[in-house]
């Protein structure tokens, strides 16, 4: 079932030299999960009967920082997922008073014992490299083979113990694709209360990586059936069962899990996918029957949304670069792309307020929009002559503004007073620009425009003039290059 091959040579030296030792070796949890359903482990964890003291003293580099008994060891010159390989001594555990931390922690004696303590039977396998054997009490393999998520032992328990399992459980789903046991699933229902005692930090962590699973849409439909969605963002149930206008044919609460859906199915970044669940938060609180159109309204659902948004990540923690992200992605969800009627001004106000760096995100997070609508994307020319009318907003414009200088400066530097020489002056320094990108520096700039302002009026404005023309040239010529990639006029 795993063979050697599968098996990194750094992994195997590592358990090898604890055996070696006289230590038994396992590689336990996750990575045994993955290498077991034919995946690659991101992280590889060993335990063994030795205790802290003993490891270090195998291993040439380790650090030991933490009272679970983890020692870490260090291998500065390997892969980045190979650096910092975790090996921890058998433990076993005492009560969890607070369903969230156990009281006592032990080392213990047997992998058997250390098995019993953690939280699914999937989890529950441990593999010795140096014999090429199993430990697998609870049935484990099986479960994987079936796709099954089952608690080791009494579920009552595992959950009491700590309570992040219940969002663990949900996690799973939506990472791996498997169905949870019906007993488990049961227990979480009445248990979910207690997601309120864990810190927000780490249902955060679990929240995020059910975003940013395969298939989020069936983690939060999971959460919610379970009573965990409402532990932790109970805004997102205000839109079940909220129909909208003509045109929406879903729901508010299908509609964003269907938009969320695709931002996983595009293997979007996380600040898209939390803008896809959020875009439409607002609309509860925000719908209104017209009585003039015979139809529900959402007026002002955006601004609301975005402020649901920052409210919603703020509580749970989230960076402020990723609230903010999210924020203006919410915001300005709904620009407007008639591209009959649109204007480049208007184009660039939409880049002006997202910023150059996220504007093509706002561009994911309406393509998420319609197919949450079951519209297409966009029609393929529609979304090409958009796109290219992003790009000449964002491209350098070949302007005065562009350069290093402004009149500000010109009359700094040259003593000037205003008039239409300062404008000659710029012309005159975007024509040299426009040659040789290279001189635009603020150092040649200055020294030129004090050379420049020595010239008569008629001098200055002929080289102005002739900045303008070339300005001119090199615009069409840019902006022709841009639509001929697009293929639109």
């Amino acid at each position: 079932m795993i063979g050697k091959e599968s098996i990194p040579t750094l992994v195997q030296k590592t358990t090898h030299t604890l055996e070696e030792g006289g230590f038994e070796a396992y590689l336990v949890g996750g990575c045994v999960r993955d290498l077991i359903m034919g995946k690659e482990p991101h992280d590889w964890d060993i335990t063994t009967k030795a205790r802290p003291d003993e490891i270090i003293a195998l291993f040439e580099k380790t650090f030991y920082e933490n009272t679970y008994g983890t020692v870490t060891v260090v291998n500065e010159d390997a892969p980045e997922t190979l650096r910092h390989i975790q090996i921890t001594p058998f433990r076993e555990e005492g009560e969890y008073s607070d369903s969230r931390h156990p009281d006592i922690v032990t080392f213990g004696s047997s992998i058997e014992n250390d098995l019993k303590r953690r939280d699914f039977t999937m989890n529950a396998i441990a593999y010795r490299p140096e014999k090429d054997v199993f430990v697998d009490p609870f049935g484990g393999i099986k479960d994987i083979k079936d796709k099954i998520i089952r608690a080791v032992g009494e579920p009552r328990e595992r959950l009491g113990e700590d309570a992040l399992r219940s969002i663990r459980a949900v996690r799973f789903v939506a990472v791996l694709c498997f169905s949870l046991d019906e007993n488990l699933s049961s227990t979480i229902k009445k248990m979910a209360r207690n997601i309120e005692k864990l810190s927000t930090e780490r249902i955060r962590d679990e929240f995020e990586k059910i975003i940013l699973s395969s298939e989020p849409r069936e983690g939060i439909l999971l959460a919610y059936s379970l009573g965990v969605l409402h532990e932790i963002i109970p805004e997102l149930e205000e839109t079940i069962g909220i129909e909208q206008n003509g045109d929406h044919p879903y729901p508010v609460w299908e509609h964003i899990l269907r938009a969320l859906q695709h931002s996983a199915d595009k293997n979007f970044s996380l600040e898209i996918r939390l803008a896809a669940l959020f875009h439409d938060i607002g609309k509860p609180r925000s719908r209104d029957f017209s009585r003039e159109k015979n139809d529900y309204t959402f007026y002002g659902h955006d601004v609301l949304s975005a402020r649901m948004a920052k409210k919603i990540l703020t509580r749970l923690k989230f960076p402020v670069k990723t609230i903010e992200s999210v924020e203006r992605l919410v915001r300005y969800h709904m620009f407007f792309t008639d591209i009959e009627k649109i204007t480049l001004s208007a184009v660039r106000r939409i880049v002006r307020n997202v910023g150059p760096e996220q504007v093509w995100d706002l561009m994911k997070v309406r393509a998420c929009d319609r197919i949450g609508m079951n519209r297409p994307v966009e029609e393929p020319y529609r979304l090409r002559k958009y796109e290219s009318m992003i790009e000449e907003a964002l491209r350098d414009p070949t302007s005065v503004k562009m350069l290093k200088i402004d009149g500000k400066r010109i009359m700094d530097v040259t003593r000037e007073t205003p008039g239409p020489k300062i404008g000659f002056i710029l012309h005159a320094l975007l024509e040299e620009v426009l040659d040789d990108p290279t001189l635009n520096t603020e150092e040649y700039l200055e020294n030129k425009a004090k050379e420049l302002v020595l010239l008569n009026k008629e001098e200055l404005e002929k080289l102005g003039e002739s900045g303008k023309q070339k300005k001119g040239e090199v615009e069409e010529g840019e902006l022709k290059k841009i639509r001929n990639k697009y293929r639109v006029k």
